[in-house]
This record gives structure tokens, C-alpha cells and sequence, in this order.
């Protein structure tokens, strides 16, 4: 069955960096967009960043462009989310996803608290 686990959140200060990485198993990564979503408290669900199949195609949430890089390794089975200058607005759980066909596929999520 379709797997995907997050790892990487935790809490850093301001200005701070994390790395968030989704192993993916039980379906051919490489043929599916994967994303990342978060969700801060009191607030819905956002896409955060989506990329291709092939990596060729990206897409940012306005509020982290320049900040937020999402990639793959499609020989890994693994998309990743390099955090950079984490401001406190960026406290959230953050989720990756897979579109299957018709169906979305979620992480159990992962927390990134940004404080000082």
C-alpha cells in the first residue's frame, strides 16, 4: 500500500534552516507529482510546493519563494523540502503528498515550530 513517511521537522529560532524528507513506498514515485503541504494552528491546509515527475516543474506558495526549495530523488524515493529562513508564520505540521490517479495519499506529518 501507498506509504509515505515525513521526517526532519523540529523547532528552530528565526532566520533557522530544516530539512524536511518523505520516503515513498508502495506505488512508482517517479510517475507522480509530489507536494508539500502545511497546516499552522487555526488555519486550512496550504500547498506549499508541488514539483514534477521529473523535477522540471515547480511551484511555490508565494509567501516561500526564494526561502523553500522542494526536489527529488526519484532513485531514492524521496522529495524533499530544504527550509531556509524560517520565520515564525512558518510554524506548522507539515504534510507530504501524492496524487494517484484520482486519489490523495498523506504523511502522517511532521511539526516545524519556529521560535525564539
Amino acid at each position: 500500500q501507498v506509504q509515505l513517511v515525513e521526517s526532519g521537522g523540529g523547532s528552530v529560532q528565526p532566520g533557522g534552516s530544516l530539512r524536511l524528507s518523505c520516503a515513498a513506498s508502495g506505488f512508482t514515485f517517479g510517475n507522480f507529482v509530489m507536494s508539500w503541504y502545511r497546516r499552522a494552528p487555526g488555519k486550512e491546509r496550504e500547498l506549499v510546493a508541488s514539483i514534477s515527475r521529473g523535477g522540471s516543474i515547480i511551484n511555490y506558495l508565494d509567501s516561500v519563494k526564494g526561502r523553500f526549495t522542494i526536489s527529488r530523488d526519484n532513485g531514492k524515493n524521496t522529495v524533499y523540502l530544504q527550509m531556509n529562513s524560517l520565520k515564525p508564520e512558518n510554524t506548522a505540521v507539515y504534510y507530504c503528498s501524492a496524487k494517484i490517479t484520482v486519489n490523495d495519499y498523506w504523511g502522517q506529518g511532521t511539526q516545524v515550530t519556529v521560535s525564539s
